[in-house]
């Protein structure tokens, strides 16, 4: 059995880094997780074939090989996943579907043969039975979670890992908290499942074997779930394991009472952790309380991003306009907030509603809700009627992205967190890579760019301030390049 792995194009998006990837000569930011970690649990006599759109063409020849196509995405991906089934389908191939974007919106995608949904490690076992006897059928789902301590490492070598900037690795799946919006508990559950420290070190010792030195981002959406284990068992493993490896820094997804545990974070940068994505939504306090997320509330926001960027992590923040709560002050809010608190990479989207939310329930009932969510956090697009006026919230939302990239303040804001930051020792190699993305940054930014004149301001500032964290900042620029590129292109 030849056996396709496919995995759908990402548009152009903040977090797809495709302007700032140009830089470094990599085509993506991420290998596909899920399809990666699928091929370890299909049958060891079949032949796999991965291929990732995102690095490399779907080619006639792939085809012509294949028997069947597995394929995944998440919702964003709906239309290259449209695409690409219809070009499977026309080779006459048999195809298979799963992953979030298949697990909400099965219903509408008639081409696919068989749907594997939820969660693979308890779903694909029974299709796998019944294709043997050749009585598959139509879709396989299950409301129950499974034990990922049992979950294969993922077949990396599948995976050309010079394409990608970036691994990806999972420790956990669930998170604790109940936020209305959020639909990781609907897919994954409130009580966090783990993987045991032996399994962690394994799947990291897959890729330095496989040559890797880059940064891995733990996929976690709250990799602080079981702070118990984290401290006595996965950072000790993962602080001993670094001590014969030079650079892969770690970053990953966390709440933002991870502020309150400071030897929790001296834990985790020890451990090279150096960039933590924290939930942040909104600095109002009405607005948290009808989203339910206490986790953020009575805190003083701020300073508890001050104090993990003390504490040598980065904070990227993730923010929310359009709740029902939000008043015309919220935009000015939200930018003073960003500002103040150094959150270089902030990720401000309008409310939307995931299927399998409690928030997409309650429009639902409401009669506010006005199709599919497109997937993508800053395309300036909701699902939902606001209470708000929608082109005072669109326009509000369009002054908020076109004030903290526009050049002036997305260098300030760089400053703002320099100043603050305590760097982890984590040592990276200086390779040809960062050169390439130096030279390039100093001709596209500090030349050609019309932000030269905050470039070259910048690159100064930290030569004579923080000369430690120089290439930090040529890196955070390279990123405003994009980010900007993303506001012209998705938003504007």
């Amino acid at each position: 059995m030849n056996v396709l792995l496919v995995y759908p194009e990402f548009p152009d998006t903040f977090w797809s880094f495709k302007h700032a990837l140009k830089f470094i000569r990599k085509k993506a930011n991420l290998p596909p997780l899920g399809l990666l970690t699928l091929g370890a649990m299909l049958p060891a006599e079949w032949s796999k074939r991965l291929v990732d759109v995102n690095v490399a063409d779907l080619t006639e020849g792939d085809l012509a090989w294949a028997d069947w196509v597995f394929i995944s995405g998440m919702v964003v991906q709906r239309e290259s996943a449209r695409q690409t089934i219809a070009r499977c389908k026309e080779a006459g191939l048999k195809i298979v579907a799963g992953g979030p974007l298949f697990t909400s919106e099965y219903e509408e995608f008639e081409d696919v043969d068989h749907f594997v949904l939820n969660e693979a490690e308890l779903t694909l076992p029974p299709f796998l039975a019944d294709l043997e006897l050749g009585r598959a059928r139509r879709v396989y789902e299950t409301s129950a979670f499974c034990d990922i301590r049992k979950t294969p490492a993922p077949m990396w070598e599948l995976a050309d890992l010079k394409r990608y900037a970036s691994m990806s690795i999972q420790f956990s799946r669930g998170c604790p908290f109940d936020c209305e919006f959020c639909n990781v508990t609907a897919l994954f559950g409130h009580r966090p499942r783990i993987k045991s420290a032996e399994q962690i070190i394994a799947e990291l010792d897959g890729l330095h074997n496989l040559g890797w030195r880059g940064q891995v981002f733990f996929v976690d959406d709250n990799f602080i779930g079981n702070k118990r284990y984290l401290k006595t068992q996965l950072l000790p493993a993962l602080i001993d394991w670094r001590k014969d490896k030079r650079g892969t820094p770690f970053y990953t997804e966390a709440s933002v009472n991870l502020a309150d545990d400071e030897p929790l974070m001296e834990m985790m940068v020890e451990a090279g952790f150096d960039a933590v994505f924290v939930g942040i939504e909104t600095p109002d306090e009405e607005c948290l309380a009808e989203c339910n997320k206490k986790q953020n509330r009575n805190r003083d926001l701020v300073e508890d991003v001050k104090r993990m960027q003390r504490a040598g992590l980065q904070v990227q923040g993730g923010f929310i306009v359009g709740f029902d709560n939000d008043t015309p002050s919220i935009f000015q809010q939200q930018i003073d907030f960003i500002q103040k608190s150094g959150i270089v990479t902030a990720m401000v989207g309008l409310l939307q509603a995931m299927p399998g939310t409690r928030l997409h329930e309650r429009m639902k009932q409401e009669g506010r809700l006005i199709g599919h969510t497109s997937g993508d956090n800053v395309d300036g697009t909701t699902n939902i009627i606001p209470k708000m006026d929608l082109d005072a919230l669109c326009e509000g939302y369009k002054n908020i992205m076109h004030h903290i990239y526009s050049h002036k303040y997305y260098y300030q804001r760089i400053k703002t967190f320099l100043r603050e930051y305590k760097p982890p020792k984590i040592e990276i190699p200086l390779d040809f890579q960062r050169f390439l993305a130096f030279f390039r940054s100093n001709v596209r930014l500090g030349i050609f760019g019309k932000e030269r004149f905050q470039y070259w301001r910048l690159l100064l500032w930290t030569l004579f301030r923080r000369p430690e964290l120089f290439s930090l900042a040529i890196t955070l620029a390279i990123h405003g390049h994009h980010f900007r590129k993303i506001c012209e292109l998705r938003i504007f």
